[in-house]
């Protein structure tokens, strides 16, 4: 047996009796977060919130089957009065007060050290758009996390360069993975364990009380939430795991991203819900597109057109960022804008082009009021900070609300008007193929033609393509979108990307894969895959 393999053999031997079984291997130095402790406490949030957690995602189902025969989302009757009452969420602590400029990126040793070093206000280190979950990243993830808040973390270049953390680094929120994932590596009492009670519970078992000494906390990003109960969940999960270790209640801080249709229509109720661990929300915009193609994926009428013509300036969009911003506003709440994925090029003209584009979208998130805003590379750091200390008199613009502002669901729910295109398709299947190849590779955040993709961007691209076939929708030189036609676009993107590879480059991608993936498992699969992620799981370690 190999040493890793001793390893987890005596680990699973320590919690036989505790109904833990590790099924990864388990190197010395995974040994240092995959304690017997950490995984105690990691199983005892399972087993007391994971038959809510499991009732939650089967009543996304039902909703889902409600839409579908022709019940539309709107603002809940029954949670009237929470909306008209009055109440404030906590306040923000000291070093969440001023959030310009926030930066997000996996959880890689390299690139954390450069987001803590980028001069952003805050860094959201990612175990879930941005990250390909095998069992080396989760765990390495972990130990990069634990030496960051340590201050020890370092990395050495190939080329011999030396990282490590400068004197003054952007304060620290985590992501786990959300409520719709499991964690295959590890098992409680013989079930997979959630995925997002073991990314935020290593973290918080680890780290929360060494935050708390340095002078911050822990605070952490939540994805994915559909409505109020699964925020009310996070709650829960926040006050027991503050209780087990004796921390101060109301310590943890969390900011929601509203990236699903449905909790469009829930903002309040999730604020209200979290009121005492609130650190604001997040228009999840690329998240929320998906989204909404996918809750009405069944009716004709809610066609969108090519992704690149749905932009911030139509009205479902608009309507919601400024609805975002009233609604964290009058709670006293922060609200964080969208993400900028640019990244450099070596060509200036593109560079130039790249930051006008940044500029643009976050003059007019500023101006809609919002408190912060979201950058994938530290590049755009001192752009959009410039930007912020220009417009921004204070630290916040929790003072602004948009007092005559009347968003309706008629308002939520307009499609985008916009044509359907060749080229649409072909970005739609170059993008989500390059994409998915690299994330099974367990690279989850990819450099494609100048911006900084995550798993939102294969999510959008197939249920673009799933929507069209279903529909079949007409581009606009009056072609309908078939399976063959689809086919034969992949055919040909793959010819295209494999003679830019050449064939040694190629035989050692897994380009084949994703587009078998892609198109026999989600795109011509007659149901559809509520996320992508569940089906590649089965092929990443």
């Amino acid at each position: 047996m190999s040493e890793a393999a001793d390893i987890r053999a005596d680990l699973n031997r320590r919690l036989e009796s505790e109904g833990v079984v590790i099924r990864g291997p388990v190197t010395p130095a995974y040994a240092e977060i995959l304690t017997p402790e950490a995984l105690r406490f990691v199983a005892s949030l399972h087993r007391e919130f994971n038959p809510t957690r499991q009732r939650l995602l089967r009543r996304r189902a039902e909703i889902q089957a409600e839409i579908n025969a022709g019940k539309l989302p709107d603002f809940l009757a029954e949670t009237e009065e929470i909306r008209r009452a009055d109440w404030q969420v906590a306040p923000a602590p000291p070093d969440l007060r001023k959030r310009w400029v926030e930066i997000t990126g996996p959880v890689d040793r390299k690139m954390m050290i450069n987001a803590l070093n980028s001069g952003a206000d805050v860094y959201m280190a990612d175990f879930e758009d941005a990250f390909s979950p095998t069992w080396a990243g989760v765990v390495e993830g972990q130990i990069n996390l634990r030496d960051a808040v340590d201050g020890t973390i370092e990395y050495v270049s190939p080329e011999g360069r030396l990282y490590r953390l400068a004197e003054k680094t952007a304060v620290l929120m985590v992501r786990p993975r959300g409520w719709h994932l499991d964690e295959k590596h590890v098992l409680v009492d013989g079930e997979q364990v959630s995925a997002s009670l073991f990314d935020f519970g290593l973290f918080f078992y680890h780290n929360a009380r060494k935050l708390i000494d340095k002078g911050t906390g822990p605070y952490f990003y939540i994805p994915k939430l559909e409505n109020h109960l699964e925020a009310r969940l996070w709650n829960d999960v926040f006050n027991r795991a503050q209780e087990l270790l004796g921390i101060r209640p109301g310590t943890i801080r969390a900011t929601v991203l509203i990236e699903t249709i449905l909790a469009a229509f829930e903002m309040e109720e999730i604020l209200y819900e979290l009121r005492n661990h609130s650190g604001g929300l997040n228009f999840g915009r690329w998240d929320y597109i998906f989204s909404f193609i996918k809750k009405f994926f069944s009716f004709q009428e809610y066609v969108f057109p090519d992704r690149a013509q749905v932009t911030m300036d139509k009205h479902f969009l608009k309507s919601l960022a400024l609805l975002l911003v009233n609604t964290c506003h009058r709670r006293g709440a922060h609200a964080i804008g969208g993400m900028a994925a640019q990244i450099p090029a070596r060509d200036p003209e593109v560079n130039e082009r790249n930051i006008a584009k940044v500029r643009e979208d976050k003059e007019r998130e500023i101006s809609q009021g919002f408190d912060g805003t979201w950058v994938a590379h530290p590049w755009l750091v001192p752009v959009v900070r410039e930007m912020f200390e220009q417009r921004m008199p204070g630290p916040d613009q929790r003072h602004l609300i948009h007092e005559d502002l009347h968003v309706t669901a008629a308002d939520l729910l307009r499609v985008p008007e916009g044509d359907i295109t060749e080229g649409g398709l072909r970005t739609n299947v170059n993008v989500g193929v390059r994409y998915l190849e690299s994330w099974l590779r367990g690279i989850g955040a990819a450099s494609i033609n100048y911006l900084m993709e995550d798993t939102a961007t294969v999510e959008i691209s197939r249920a673009q393509i799933q929507q069209w076939l279903r529909h079949r929708a007409t581009l606009n030189d009056g072609r309908p979108v078939t399976e063959a036609l689809v086919r034969q676009v992949f055919a040909e993107e793959l010819d295209r990307i494999r003679a830019e590879l050449g064939p040694e480059a190629w035989a050692e991608s897994r380009f084949e894969l994703a587009a078998k993936v892609l198109q026999e498992e989600i795109i011509f699969r007659p149901a559809f895959v509520e996320f992508l992620p569940l089906v590649a799981y089965n092929y990443i370690d």
